[in-house]
């Protein structure tokens, strides 16, 4: 049983050394017979940016897929839902507890969000590197 998430793709854009692959997501139900008559169904393109050694082996218009390990999926969601609520509760529960003010007790705990994404954000290439994609193989 694989871990990896993968993706077929369209090469998009080649800069440097990353190549910009666009990935149309669909929902299970979107390959359906009748997903034209239901508003269920959605499909979403994304570009995803993998950077890799030798852009040479690949051209604008090539398909490719793009692969991402599991482990890699769950690291993103805790840094971007779990955490984030664990501060937002955990701050909450003790504003409101010293303070007895709701009002107070939301505003500090959206307040307590800023220093965890500023340090997100000047940690971004480390994270970045850690959150990677990878090509495992083009296709003709």
């Amino acid at each position: 049983m694989s871990l990896d998430i993968k993706h077929c793709g369209v090469v998009d854009e080649i800069e440097g050394d990353r190549v910009k692959v666009r990935i149309v997501q669909s929902s299970a139900c979107a390959s359906c017979k009748v997903a034209s008559h239901c508003n269920a169904s959605e499909n979403k393109e994304k570009i995803v940016e993998v950077f890799v050694g030798d852009t040479s082996r690949y051209a604008v218009g090539d398909d490719v897929l793009v692969v991402a390990s599991q482990r890699m999926g769950t690291f993103a969601v805790v840094l971007s839902s779990v955490v984030p609520l664990f501060i937002l509760v955990a701050v909450l529960a003790c504003v409101l507890a010293v303070t007895g003010s709701e009002p107070v007790a939301a505003l500090s705990s959206i307040a307590a969000l800023a220093p965890y994404y500023l340090i997100l954000y000047m940690c971004r290439d480390k994270i970045r590197a850690r959150l990677s994609f990878k090509i495992e193989q083009s296709g003709s």
